[in-house]
């Protein structure tokens, strides 16, 4: 057990070492090199929530839910289209093809899928608007700003909880789907995503201390409800990854899972702040 632990632990650190430079670079120079890597991440994300979907119901056909993928992404950047008016389309024509699936339940088919569908492109949409809709300098510091203060509440919450956990508060956080995320990990996450924040606001003065304080504490509060949404989906799967794709991390759904839950809402402060 201590081997394979010391294993994992190695290829999460070679995996950040080479991955965390490549995400910083991406976001520095934005443009299609950012669209075209998460969109690639998109549609592995819906290729993990289709094999997830595939363990309850018969969703539809992998090939078509990746199309819509790649339609939602190059909308999102070029927007050829209204958002709603390509959603209803889609919504459509899902329904016109579970006319001709023999298999399985027609709510359970669609419904297994349409939450995973959704999610992961207006999350990964909302990423990309959030870079490239903004100018290259605001949308730039935003980003950059959000993934410090993901990164910062995971590793304090991990080391807080490690350390911390269960001394102080006798309930664990969300026994259900996380037995082992603590209140106190949850706190010392969120004291963590508000000190990186600030730093990085006192670093780089260009946003109004509201947004930069607004932000480090949504990303604080939202960021364990990224985990535990998708380990709601993976524990009604009976899967422990969503796939294998990244060494010692599982999957992009498993990796990404807290930047697709907090980008939504940093795109709406980006939008009204």
């Amino acid at each position: 057990m201590g081997k394979l632990l010391s294993i994992n632990l190695l290829q999460r650190v070679v995996v950040a070492l080479v991955g965390i430079p490549l995400l910083l670079w991406l976001v520095k120079v934005g443009g299609v090199c950012f669209f075209c890597f998460f969109s690639l991440l998109a549609l592995v994300a819906v290729f993990e929530f289709h094999r997830l979907a595939r363990h309850k119901a018969h969703p539809p056909a992998l090939w078509i839910v990746l199309g819509i993928t790649v339609l939602f992404q190059v909308n999102f950047y070029h927007q050829f289209a209204e958002f709603w008016e390509l959603l209803l389309g889609v919504v459509l024509a899902l329904l016109v093809m579970e006319l001709f699936l023999k298999e399985g339940s027609p709510l359970l088919n669609l419904g297994a899928m349409f939450p995973g569908l959704l999610y992961v492109n207006l999350s990964f949409g909302s990423l990309l608007r959030l870079r490239l809709g903004f100018g290259d300098e605001k949308g730039e510091i935003l980003v950059f700003l959000m993934f410090f203060c993901v990164w910062a509440a995971d590793i304090f919450a991990y080391f807080g909880g490690s350390t911390l956990g269960g001394r102080f508060i006798h309930r664990k956080l969300f026994e259900r789907l996380s037995p082992h995320k603590t209140w106190e990990g949850f706190l010392c996450g969120l004291g963590g995503s508000v000190s990186a924040a600030m730093i990085y606001g006192s670093v780089v003065p260009k946003l109004p201390l509201m947004t930069v304080l607004l932000t480090g504490l949504l990303i604080g509060l939202a960021s364990p409800a990224g985990d535990l949404i998708e380990s709601m989906f993976k524990r009604d799967a009976h899967v422990k990854d969503s796939s294998g794709l990244i060494p010692g991390h599982g999957g992009v759904l498993d990796r990404f899972d807290t930047i697709m839950f907090v980008s939504p809402f940093i795109y709406f402060i980006a939008l009204h702040l």
